[in-house]
């Protein structure tokens, strides 16, 4: 069954009655593997582990807060 430009596979089906009917059957495409990103291999020295770390947990530990965050 081809509805627009994408090919719907189908399949033989029993209804209640006993009467063979076609149904859509699995369509989908075929996931993709990938592998995890791994962030840390871009920070190489200690120095810019700790930079990184600081910055990255400012957000939750300073008074600076944005926007919707904001404390009223």
């Amino acid at each position: 069954m081809v509805i627009g430009m994408i090919d719907y596979r189908k399949e033989d089906k029993e209804d209640l009655g006993e009467e063979k009917i076609k149904v859509l059957a699995e369509n989908f495409d075929e996931g993709k593997l990938y592998t995890r990103y791994d962030w840390t291999a871009k920070l190489v020295t200690k120095e810019d582990k700790i930079k990184y770390l600081k910055t990255a947990l400012r957000y939750w530990y300073s008074n600076e807060w944005y926007g919707s965050e904001k404390p009223k």
